[in-house]
């Protein structure tokens, strides 16, 4: 099986290669606010991380996937199979910002740019780092859902959305957790959510835009601001926003921030 089978990409557009990257429990069609605003200028390249969406469930595997490592490799293969030796600007939603990056250092030839949407290299808190949760909470956070993935599914998704004014996003987020296979999202969830990537960032040497919103839980804003003093070549962009994913709730601000940064990082 070739990677772009395995990943269940699609190709469209012509021009520089940009590949997009869900976040946790989602897949490819997250992407569909903003993908076609670059299908013009670019080769927009989407995929589901293994073991989500359409991707080829039976080639998740817990050794390989145990870490980040492991998708960003799939990233890599991915592009290798499509890119056509090019480099490729990578727009990554949350944990797969981080995924985005482990890529960029595996195969840094492969990568122009990295734009992260939400970003976190890690999520617990640890004496003057704040990344916004206590172990415990992250602990906790595991334990229900392992014990009732549904019922954490169904809680966790507004609170992830955000947008209160706009509950179908929560529900489509719920709805999308809901489809993942509950034994996979169990693992990759303690994969993302105990992963701490911040002695990488220094070794990030792509131009990187951190995309943040005002009002994040998963991602506050301190935790943008110690991506930026950490990543060599870091923009940070802030938007007034509640909520996790800007992509969908706030797309037309998020792609006004993007495309800022790539005309000024010479990725257009």
């Amino acid at each position: 099986m070739t990677a772009v089978q395995r990943n269940n990409a699609h190709v469209e557009g012509s021009g520089p290669p940009m590949i997009f990257v869900h976040g946790f429990g989602c897949d490819q069609n997250m992407w569909r606010l903003l993908a076609p605003h670059y299908r013009e200028r670019y080769r927009t390249i989407l995929i589901d991380l293994t073991g989500s969406g359409q991707s080829d469930l039976a080639a998740y595997d817990r050794k390989r996937h145990a870490t980040l490592q492991g998708h960003a490799q799939d990233v890599c293969e991915v592009l290798r199979e499509v890119a056509g030796g090019e480099p490729a600007v990578c727009v990554g939603h949350s944990v797969s910002a981080m995924i985005g990056l482990l890529a960029n250092v595996q195969a840094p030839e492969l990568f122009r740019s990295q734009v992260m949407v939400g970003p976190s290299p890690c999520y617990v808190n640890d004496g003057d780092y704040f990344g916004g949760f206590e172990r415990s909470d992250i602990e906790a956070l595991l334990e229900t859902l392992e014990s009732n993935y549904l019922g954490w599914s169904s809680n966790m998704a507004p609170v992830i959305m955000g947008a209160p004014e706009r509950p179908e996003l929560a529900q489509e987020l719920a709805n999308s957790f809901c489809r993942t296979d509950p034994e996979i999202a169990k693992h990759f969830a303690r994969v993302t959510f105990l992963s701490d990537h911040r002695a990488d960032l220094a070794r990030l040497q792509a131009p990187t835009l951190v995309l943040q919103c005002s009002d994040d839980v998963i991602a506050p804003v301190a935790v943008g601001e110690y991506m930026a003093k950490h990543i060599p070549r870091c923009t940070l962009r802030i938007i007034q926003n509640v909520g996790h994913c800007p992509h969908l709730s706030a797309p037309s601000a998020s792609v006004a921030v993007i495309d800022e940064f790539l005309a000024a990082a010479g990725s257009d």
